[in-house]
């Protein structure tokens, strides 16, 4: 009787032990975690930063990391220099408007192609024979394995006529390089080495 006693309590002993130690794994898991999700959530509040409008209102804007959206500002830097450069009024003021505005996203190899036009007469011709141009960028492509980044524009050019409109098919190489934000250059890159690679008529449409 006394033998069946002991081990009765030393069964009893034994459950309580291992519930001790159930007990206490499950507090460990559970403390774990709670340290765990508020390290996530001290790591996700400093990737945010706090407004004060006025001293009034409290706004929240978050902190991005600048290198997630420069793919897309590159290609809005090339497509934006693209329609400045290839978008022709038969205005002469206009015309060196739209230049100036392009060459302060390019070097002066984007000047010098500009040049050799001019020189050939063709901005003269925009102007005399009271032609308008236009440009539809069709795609950018980027590559940013290596820098200075590869770019190359593939667009379709219009030129239109009081007779007709030539539709041509674009495309132009450059590189992009990194460059100081401002006004002029909003996005902080900096063409270089800018060539027509291809610039052929498609078809003419009578008006």
């Amino acid at each position: 009787m006394e033998f069946k006693t002991l081990r009765n309590i030393e069964n009893s002993f034994r459950q309580i032990r291992l519930y001790a130690i159930v007990f206490a794994v499950l507090c460990t898991g559970i403390a774990g975690y709670a340290v765990w999700r508020s390290y996530s959530f001290a790591e996700q509040q400093r990737q945010k930063i706090y407004v004060l409008d006025n001293g009034k209102s409290l706004m929240l804007a978050l902190a991005q990391d600048a290198s997630i959206n420069r793919p897309v500002e590159a290609r809005e830097h090339v497509r934006r220099f693209h329609e400045l450069f290839f978008t022709l009024a038969p205005d002469k003021n206009a015309i060196e408007s739209n230049m100036k505005r392009a060459f302060n996203l390019a070097d002066k190899s984007a000047f010098d192609y500009y040049k050799d036009l001019s020189e050939k007469g063709y901005y003269n011709r925009i102007i005399s024979g009271n032609v308008q141009q236009r440009i539809e960028i069709d795609s950018v492509a980027c590559n940013f394995e290596k820098y200075p980044y590869a770019v190359r524009a593939y667009a379709k050019q219009f030129i239109i006529r009081s007779s007709n409109v030539t539709k041509r098919n674009l495309v132009t190489s450059c590189f992009l390089v990194n460059s100081v934000r401002s006004d002029n250059n909003p996005q902080g890159f900096n063409i270089e080495k800018f060539s027509v690679v291809e610039n052929k008529d498609i078809e003419v449409i009578e008006r």
